[in-house]
């Protein structure tokens, strides 16, 4: 896999051409100040509309062909491993898959679709960024996906191909940049640091699949509350021409739809990301109602564009090991799917998560439904460690102090305050580490190895921590407590009561909602 030298960038990463405008489209002039482009869905329709059409009836020959047209790269580039979710009661665990969209220009075809000429060539971003989270026992499935200009720490990853080093980032940079260093396995690193999610595997596409992916099940039907022109005096606009109602798109018109900003609501990226949320749960209605081609020679095309979109890690590096895949995201009904994108805030330009991410990140790992229409939970029997924890007075846990929130201080003191309250209870190494105030929602224990997961577990006991906030880390290097801003006063920690509610500001959106309708904003009606 060859990756050039990157483009020149704009102070934080961003090209001075935005891949997902059109050539004749321009800088925001005025008007309410636009997120930048969240091509959020048509990557993801792209992958889904491969995985569940699938190929089946090929050859043998044709079918080594389309697994030669899958390209593989290596799935986590960072340090930092992420422990895989505890099975649930029945011994199902949930799946989890980063989709990634790339903005590279590097055939013809995706330099005609997606415009932006001078970036032919050059290192690509991952300008789209989507978890699929599958639900344990695959009764529903959760997306979240996250703003391109994210500001984050991108850890340090080493290329696979040629052994580059590229140091963790130097402060908060944008998160697209992360595809950069070394490949989609440093996007996936990048995700797992935020989130504390495991990522079982990931999918990367570019602009080829899109346009043929519509074509295939005859076009996605979409609304417009009124007459709509995408384009402006100007000539900002995707050229979206459609009439009133709902109309099937496919082709260039279907990628038009998906590229939209001008003319959907107050033509910022928040609308355009809503359009796409419309438009993959169209599609996954559509491929669910068709899900056999009845034209061998449209199934062939599509087989072979889609594959040739594609790059993933070795866990789905053939046709059928994407047609499994297919077989579980099937079983979701559309009613239980639910589009979230990451809440988040402004800072500057660019965005941030605010606590309402994780929020939504702890329902993930905690593989709750984010529709709120979970069964109650069979309490699974918990795993003892492999190796039982050592006596309390022989435990070395370091405290730190996490209480640091965005509106307060550290609160002061904690670090020997809890150190003496875990000395008398008889863990008598405990000891303050004041390198650095952290800021943490939620008080944890953290630990580096397996070795030291039940001296961890026994320190969670002794304060009535929840076991869900027991983790292993390798940020820290014995059993660490970190005491979060649930905890900045007193000895005694009393667990928060858990709302498992998805935040109202992740504008969720579910897979059944055949009657959402874009409102065409003023001034660009016919």
């Amino acid at each position: 896999m060859t990756r050039n030298a990157a483009p020149e960038t704009l102070g934080d990463g961003e090209r001075e051409v935005d891949p997902d405008e059109s050539p004749t489209e321009g800088e925001d002039e005025g008007g309410p100040r636009p997120r930048r482009a969240r091509r959020l869905l048509k990557w993801f329709a792209a992958v889904l509309a491969l995985l569940i059409v699938g190929t089946a009836g090929a050859g043998y020959l044709y079918y080594r062909q389309l697994n030669h047209n899958i390209k593989k790269d290596t799935l986590n580039l960072g340090d930092t491993k992420v422990a895989q979710p505890t099975p649930n009661a029945a011994g199902q665990t949930p799946l989890n898959i980063l989709l990634i969209g790339s903005d590279a220009r590097d055939t013809e075809e995706n330099q005609q679709l997606g415009g932006a000429r001078e970036t032919f060539g050059s290192t690509p971003l991952a300008d789209v960024q989507m978890l699929v989270h599958l639900s344990a026992d695959r009764s529903n499935m959760s997306v979240v996906s996250m703003p391109r200009d994210t500001l984050l720490e991108i850890p340090k990853c080493t290329d696979p191909d040629d052994g580059t080093v590229y140091p963790a980032s130097n402060g908060r940079t944008m998160t697209n940049q992360s595809l950069g260093h070394g490949g989609p396995g440093c996007t996936v690193a990048t995700w797992q640091e935020l989130t504390g999610i495991h990522i079982d595997h990931f999918v990367m596409v570019d602009f080829a699949g899109v346009v043929s992916m519509a074509d295939a099940v005859g076009g996605v039907p979409v609304c417009v509350d009124a007459n709509i022109h995408s384009r402006d005096s100007q000539g900002h606009g995707s050229g979206l021409k459609m009439e009133k109602g709902t109309h099937p798109v496919k082709g260039e018109q279907a990628l038009q739809w998906l590229r939209t900003r001008y003319g959907f609501e107050d033509g910022s990226d928040l609308a355009r990301a809503k359009a796409q949320h419309m438009y993959m749960n169209s599609l996954v209605r559509e491929l669910r109602e068709n899900a056999t081609l009845s034209n061998p020679n449209k199934l062939r095309r599509l087989a072979e564009k889609a594959t040739e979109a594609l790059t993933v890690d070795p866990g789905l590096d053939t046709v059928k090991k994407l047609y499994d895949l297919s077989t579980e995201l099937r079983k979701v009904e559309p009613k239980r799917i639910t589009m979230t994108t990451m809440p988040n805030r402004y800072v500057g330009a660019r965005v941030e998560p605010t606590e309402d991410a994780e929020q939504l990140f702890r329902l993930v790992r905690d593989d709750i439904a984010l529709d709120g229409k979970d069964a109650e939970p069979v309490k699974a029997e918990e795993k003892a460690p492999s190796d039982p924890a050592a006596d309390d007075a022989d435990i070395a846990v370091q405290v730190r102090n996490g209480t640091r929130t965005d509106t307060l201080a550290a609160a002061s003191g904690r670090t020997s305050t809890v150190v003496a309250a875990l000395r008398e209870k008889g863990f008598t190494t405990a000891s303050a580490d004041t390198t650095s105030a952290l800021s943490e929602k939620r008080t944890m224990v953290r630990y580096p190895s397996a070795d030291l997961e039940g001296d961890a577990r026994r320190v969670a006991d002794a304060l009535g921590i929840p076991a869900s906030e027991v983790r292993r880390s390798t940020e820290v290097s014995g059993v660490t407590l970190v005491v979060g801003a649930d905890w900045r006063e007193g000895t005694t920690y009393k667990a928060p009561e858990e709302d498992n509610t998805t935040p109202e500001s992740a504008q969720a959106l579910n897979g059944a909602d055949d009657k959402a309708c874009m409102h065409v904003g003023t001034g660009f009606t016919w």
